[in-house]
């Protein structure tokens, strides 16, 4: 056989697709191809490995597959192999054209019609999928396709596909090279091929030596993981490299082959050539050349390990995951076994005192990684354990000290003594004779937590430079995990406080059935300053409120909650909507410039079956008809944001008949970044118009066809839902009277209320309402500026008594000493009544009280005492 070359360029631009394991001189190929002696040579490759599961689906991808298909990690895992990577069985493409008599294709001639993909019927019986027993035995062959990114050159590529059995279920191991450049010499004769195949690796020199590197196969991936998967290749064919059918080189792995290895052979050869010479100076030279290079290699390897680490720990503020992602990169790079500790109150998201930690502190063990056999640390120290940790122990002493604390190897009596200390646990098992090094994870001079680092006894032990570089880790893990834990903190208060503001809405009251949606920031997290209401006013009105701080966070969900209890305070006074904007705006004022919120108020009344609208720079609402069931957006005026000051707020009253439903939101819903606001205001019109069988569904239905169109990619802001279907008040309901403010009039107005009730069926509410209603008119009589004096009486899921006059002074309950000869009436009624209170009504005030409207109490039994 010819000499075999490489063509695949390393990271620096060498060749470095194969070299011989020992330095061999080329061999030419024999007679009889069985007489081949057994070849210690490698062929070094950069390989494609992918993972593929049970269901077809992608869920492992190396950086060498990211090469070779041209698509990066995120980008291939969780897709279907078949629509990315040719690799699912196509046969090879010169056999088949061997077969048809026709000559195999240039690779080199990009013009060749028979480069590209095969037809999908060109493919052997190998599937990717759940029915993976399709593939019972590992296959191999090659293909040719175009890279996508190197100018879709043709590219040679030779595969090993093995099936996998285990943990997980099904699954297909995919390894691929480009074999564009793994050709013979230009002499060799014609019929010199190279093919993907299988060998058992006790076939080859070495073999032992052969199996410990199978794992390097297997790149990023857990020990544990990997070791599985080697164990199946080992046992169903190591991929080599097959020369003419003839001669097959076992295929090791080319992640990059840097030019020191190259540089350190050659120092070594210059080293022994001195030697031989007895060279003296130059025996120093080259070994003081030499020690420079280990020094520097050793440097850059640690720098390497450090960035790389940095890398992975800065992309997630989820404690658990950086601490998974950091564990995953020191084992087994760094050492053989890591374990992390965190303070109890760093996992729970509490604060805890400043200064080192006591023996009574709490450790909660968060991750363990190593590469030991599968269980032996899960019974001795599981993970989510929460311990302390004995004083005359290294774990505790680096955690007072805050400083590294190196133990070159654990001796018997060393890991005897530190096994005393743990009662329930047997450590030494884990730590005798092992390397070990304890890490404090530390930020802003705070312990939070430690990792403590192990090797085996035939690695070489920790030394002052691992230390170095350990805490240096430790350091940029801390840093990490510090902001997660503040920012953990920070969502927790937010959540807190987010979740203590929201109202609780009541869905029914008078004429009105509510139903509302509340739907987090999905960018700048679920803490905003959106914010919905509905109040009980007097009269049987309805305040239905909307807002919006402008910005999240905090400080936002703070101003919100100060703006709805104003809210609710000024509406409860019965305040007018024009009047609670202009107390809003002042607040917002108050509490700083930086303070800006839109508000729509709204106040319906069912019995006058109108609504009062008020507008504060917020989104309009749409207004559903039950007539026709067309939903209209409400011409408002627009008003200015409150904490704008000096801008004055309108009133727009709409008439409104039973059944329109009413929709309320927030900017978040109906607007997008790039988008025109037209377009959502009018979707939100149209999906608030679709017929809903309950209040509920439709605003599912305005949510799905909104909301969900821009979630989570687009959708950036809150999003605050009210509706609410004004079912109005039946005249039967209602009875209202005008009485002059004369004292005579109070006995006809009791003598009208008792016949009202007794035709409502009410009459076992007959004799306290009578007394409750002439002890507010008696009041009202008295203190009347000018008459008439209204009384409204309603019924609906209370039964409800108003007062109105026009005297401008509001009645307070007293507490009447016993020689008092007025002052008892409000109390009378605050005794009886169910609920009651006072509210402005125009220049006038409204005293009203309510009471339950229950079943009538069964009459006595003959004789029975009460």
């Amino acid at each position: 056989m010819g000499a075999y070359r490489g063509g695949a360029p390393g990271p620096e631009g060498e060749t470095v697709a194969s070299h011989p394991a020992h330095q061999e001189p080329v061999r030419q190929r024999p007679e009889d191809p069985e007489a081949l002696p057994p070849t210690t040579a490698s062929g070094r490759v950069p390989l494609a490995v992918i993972v593929v599961d049970g269901a077809g689906l992608v869920s492992h991808w190396s950086i060498g597959a990211r090469r070779l298909f041209g698509l990066a990690a995120d980008e291939a895992v969780g897709r279907p192999a078949t629509e990315i990577m040719p690799v699912s069985g196509v046969i090879d493409r010169a056999a088949e054209l061997a077969e048809a008599g026709a000559e195999p294709p240039d690779p080199k001639d990009p013009t060749t019609a028979a480069l590209g993909r095969l037809d999908p019927e060109a493919r052997v019986d190998v599937l990717f999928g759940a029915d993976t027993a399709e593939l019972t035995q590992p296959t191999s062959g090659r293909f040719w396709t175009r890279h996508p990114e190197r100018d879709r050159c043709p590219s040679d590529v030779l595969w090993w596909v093995y099936p996998l059995r285990g943990p997980g279920g099904a699954r297909v191991l995919v390894l691929a090279a480009d074999g564009s450049g793994l050709r013979p010499d230009a002499d060799d004769e014609p019929g010199e091929r190279v093919a993907a195949a299988f060998a058992a690796h006790t076939d080859f020199a070495e073999a032992a030596e052969l199996a410990k590197r199978l794992p390097e196969i297997l790149p990023r991936m857990s020990p544990a993981e990997g070791g599985r998967i080697a164990a199946q290749v080992l046992r169903l064919g190591y991929p080599v490299l097959e020369f003419s059918r003839s001669t097959r080189v076992p295929v090791t792995p080319d992640w990059g082959v840097p030019r020191r290895v190259t540089r350190r052979a050659r120092l070594l050869r210059a080293a022994e050539e001195a030697r031989a010479a007895a060279d003296d100076e130059a025996v120093a030279a080259a070994e003081a050349e030499l020690l420079s290079d280990l020094e520097h290699a050793a440097a850059r390897e640690r720098l390497e390990f450090l960035n790389e680490v940095s890398a992975r720990i800065g992309s997630s503020l989820d404690l658990h995951r950086t601490l998974t992602e950091i564990s995953r990169a020191v084992v087994p790079r760094f050492g053989d076994a890591v374990g992390t500790y965190l303070r109890e109150e760093v996992v729970a998201g509490e604060r805890f005192a400043d200064g080192p930690p006591f023996a009574s502190t709490l450790w909660h063990r968060v991750t363990i990684e190593h590469d030991d056999e599968p269980g032996r640390w899960d019974d001795v120290v599981p993970v989510g354990e929460s311990t302390t940790l004995p004083v005359q122990t290294p774990f505790f002493r680096c955690m007072v000290t805050g400083e590294p604390i190196l133990v070159p190897r654990v001796t018997q009596e060393m890991g005897d003594a530190i096994a005393s200390r743990f009662e329930k646990r047997d450590l030494r098992p884990l730590l005798t004779h092992r390397s070990m090094l304890v890490l404090p994870l530390t930020a802003r001079r705070v312990v939070l937590g430690f990792m403590v680092l192990l090797r085996h006894a035939d690695r070489d032990a920790f030394d002052d430079m691992d230390r170095s570089t350990g805490a240096q880790l430790a350091a940029r893990a801390g840093l990490v995990l510090d902001n997660a834990r503040l920012y953990t903190l920070q969502e927790s208060l937010a959540d807190t406080l987010q979740d203590s503001v929201p109202p609780r809405v009541t869905r029914r009251m008078a004429g009105c059935e509510t139903a509302t949606r509340y739907l987090p920031g999905t960018r700048l997290g679920r803490v905003g300053g959106d914010w919905f209401d509905t109040i009980r006013l007097p009269g049987c009105r309805t305040a239905l409120v909307v807002g919006d701080v402008m910005g999240h966070g905090i400080h936002s969900a703070a101003m919100m909650g100060q703006l709805r209890t104003a809210v609710r305070t000024m509406a409860a006074l019965g305040t007018e909507p024009v009047h609670v904007l202009r107390g809003l705006d002042d607040l917002a004022q108050r509490l700083g410039d930086h303070y800006l919120a839109t508000c729509l108020y709204a106040v319906y009344d069912p019995v006058g079956s109108e609504l009062q609208l008020t507008n504060a720079g917020h989104v309009p609402p749409v207004l559903v008809r039950a007539a026709d069931g067309r939903g209209e957006l409400l011409d408002l005026p627009t008003g200015a944001p409150i904490g704008v000051g000096r801008v004055a707020f309108g009133t727009v009253t709409v008439p409104v008949a039973p059944g329109d439903r009413l929709v309320m939101c927030t900017d978040g819903l109906v607007e997008v970044r790039g988008r025109d606001i037209g377009v959502g205001l009018a979707a939100l019109c149209e999906s608030a118009a679709h017929p809903a069988a309950s209040m509920d569904d439709a605003c599912d239905t305005i949510i799905r066809a909104l909301a969900a169109a821009t979630a989570p990619a687009e959708r950036k802001d809150d999003v605050a839902l009210l509706m609410a279907r004004l079912g109005g008040m039946p005249r039967g309901d209602v009875a209202t009277w005008h009485f002059d403010a004369e004292p005579a009039q109070v006995t006809r107005a009791r003598r009208l209320v008792v016949e009202r009730l007794a035709s409502w069926g009410l009459g076992h509410l007959a004799d306290t309402t009578e007394l409750l209603v002439s002890e507010v008119l008696t009041n009202a009589v008295r203190h009347a500026a000018r008459g008439p004096v209204r009384v409204r009486l309603v019924r609906a899921d209370a039964l409800l008594c108003e007062v109105t006059d026009h005297g401008p002074e509001l009645p307070v309950l007293r507490d009447a000493a016993p020689d008092d000869e007025a002052g008892r009436g409000l109390a009378v009624v605050s005794r009886l009544a169910r609920a009651w209170g006072t509210s402005r009504a125009g220049r006038g005030k409204t005293v009203w009280f309510e009471q339950s409207v229950g079943p009538a109490a069964p009459e006595p039994a003959p004789g029975s005492r009460r």
